[in-house]
């Protein structure tokens, strides 16, 4: 007689490998046609500035007087400035600049201003109220107006345009910050780790920080398209980017001094300068969305 066969062990059912859902998001997205649009212009943009060299039809630097003002054309798709240098190669380079400033406005105003604002919610008591004191100060003065006055202050230079721009966007982060944080800190989960012995930087750092980050996310978003538009705003002016820097700005400024007669000149920095920004928008309105589903778009 034959001996029953053994029972082989249960196979192990393959388990999808932890991590971000990204048929969720696509699924989201789909709901969301402007974000979607917003994402599109983007990737549009950075896929551009990434590529410039391979891109840009010429230096964006070299001078050919003889080309002066030439209107668009098979050979100079955005005509050229009044010493013969090609917009479209200065368009395209000038936006690496362009956003450069705004990611680096953001990227230092967000990362002070969240750090304070954590600090100003954990800690309170006489360093939250002297803080938020000074925060309230900044607040008070017109953004613009208040980046004008450092920016003239300290010297006509991109540079301390982009330092001034960051100072003044702070006090945003550090009030979104702190009102994360003072909800946060009154959770049980964070009171349980105080009674365990974990000091304000521990809660600071695995709780408070983490558990505050969407919020903090989407303003960084809409910021972008806003530090743009200042650094533009500050470049036109004259206490951005001076020349012969190529700088959406700064190309408009120069450009109105021919808008007669060479429209040209200001019209695609300046429709580079709208497209980016409201691409940022647009995406910023969505990256709310998807975070806080809370929030319906319009």
């Amino acid at each position: 007689m034959s001996t029953p066969m053994a029972m082989a062990p249960a196979a192990s059912v393959a388990t999808p490998a932890s991590g971000f859902d990204w048929a969720f998001l696509w699924h989201r997205l789909r709901g969301s046609p402007l974000t979607l649009v917003g994402l599109v212009m983007i990737v549009m943009v950075l896929l551009l500035l990434l590529f410039a060299p391979f891109i840009a039809t010429h230096d964006p630097n070299a001078i050919n007087l003889k080309m002066r003002l030439l209107a668009p054309s098979a050979q100079h798709w955005f005509g050229t400035d009044e010493v013969g240098r090609d917009l479209f190669s200065r368009v395209i380079y000038g936006g690496r600049l362009s956003v450069g400033v705004g990611v680096f406005v953001v990227a230092i105003a967000g990362i002070s201003g969240t750090l304070l604002g954590c600090i100003s919610g954990i800690v309170g008591g006489k360093v939250d109220t002297v803080l938020m004191r000074i925060m309230d100060v900044v607040l008070s003065v017109p953004s613009l107006v208040i980046t004008m006055a450092l920016a003239a202050a300290l010297g006509p230079s991109l540079v301390n345009a982009m330092f001034a721009m960051a100072l003044v966007r702070v006090p945003f982060y550090v009030r979104l910050a702190r009102g994360q944080a003072l909800t946060i800190r009154e959770m049980p989960y964070v009171k349980a780790a105080r009674i365990f012995g974990a000091s304000n930087w521990q809660i600071l750092r695995w709780h408070v920080a983490r558990n505050a980050m969407p919020p903090l996310i989407v303003q960084a978003t809409l910021d972008l398209g806003g530090a743009i538009l200042m650094a533009s705003a500050l470049s036109f002016i004259g206490l951005g980017a001076q020349q012969p820097t190529a700088e959406w700005g700064a190309m408009v400024s120069t450009g109105r001094n021919y808008i007669l007669d060479q429209w040209w000149y200001s019209a695609f920095p300046g429709f580079a300068i709208l497209f980016t920004a409201t691409g940022f928008n647009l995406l910023g309105d969505g990256v709310r969305d998807l975070l806080d589903p809370k929030q319906k778009g319009r």
